[in-house]
């Protein structure tokens, strides 16, 4: 698979999306938790093995393995890629900055 290539499933070991998954989740969890640090608001993350939230007050963000819905409804396709990237809304870049990226700007 090329760099960037978008995770299905049949194309690799469940496990390996799995992982993968969990990776991203627990980066959500632990930029929530260093931005709620220097904030009034608290990051609230709930993880389950097909959809991650991630919520802040009355705004949220909530991943699939296929797409990303912000609290305006805005919904843009979002891929976890083989090589440890994410590919969001046709932009791809690594996962730990995409992570904290999101993290912050939902936060502020």
């Amino acid at each position: 698979m090329e760099r960037g290539s978008p995770l299905r499933y049949g194309l690799i070991e469940d496990h390996v999306l799995r992982e993968l998954w969990t990776s991203f989740a627990s980066l959500i969890r632990s930029y929530g938790a260093a931005h709620g640090l220097n904030s009034r608001h608290q990051a609230i993350v709930e993880v389950g093995g097909d959809l991650i939230l991630l919520r802040v007050g009355t705004r949220w963000l909530r991943f699939t393995h296929s797409e990303m819905t912000e609290d305006n409804n805005r919904t843009v396709p979002f891929h976890l890629n083989e090589d440890g990237t994410v590919t969001l809304d046709g932009v791809t870049e690594e996962m730990d900055l995409a992570a904290e990226r999101l993290t912050r700007e939902l936060m502020q």
